[in-house]
């Protein structure tokens, strides 16, 4: 089993706050094909992460 199912969201949470505090501009790839559902959200999270450290309103982030 991949470590980041059993990460919980409180330890990841400042990292993510980290990143978009630090880089305001983030890149991800995202151009893997990945299968396992929870693997996805996980890296949906993180391109939304960086599309509002880019300065994007969340609004429209989540319409794309």
């Amino acid at each position: 089993m991949h470590r980041i199912f059993t990460t919980t969201f409180a330890s990841v949470y400042p990292h993510y706050v980290n990143k978009v505090q630090k880089k305001r501009r983030a890149r991800a790839e995202f151009d893997q094909v990945i299968e396992d559902p929870v693997m996805q959200k996980i890296r949906h999270l993180d391109q939304l992460v960086d599309e509002l450290a880019k300065g994007k309103a969340i609004e429209k982030v989540l319409r794309a």
